[in-house]
């Protein structure tokens, strides 16, 4: 099982409407192929700081069968013009 980590910045004053926005976005991720679970955390110092984790079956379910389906489309249609810059994405393996 691999772990995604994205660091979402909003835009100022924007917190709300992205929790908002995430609550009906996140169904394009949770139908995703090689989806297991997700959480989304707001930061407590910084606000308008958000870390979303998902848990996917394979990298690849994230990188290349999420990331080119229209899931990502939709997804990145409804919540992309909130972000005040590219979400920080990284991925981790489980160790022993």
């Amino acid at each position: 099982m691999i772990l995604e980590t994205a660091v979402f910045s909003v835009r100022p004053g924007g917190a709300d409407l992205f929790r908002a926005t995430f609550a009906k976005a996140r169904r394009f991720i949770e139908t995703s192929k090689g989806f297991h679970r997700l959480e989304l955390r707001q930061g407590i110092e910084v606000p308008d700081s958000f870390v979303l984790v998902v848990w996917w079956e394979t990298l690849e379910d994230h990188t290349i069968t999420f990331k080119q389906s229209d899931n990502f489309i939709q997804w990145r249609a409804l919540i992309g013009h909130l972000f005040a810059a590219p979400p920080v994405v990284h991925h981790y393996s489980e160790t022993v």
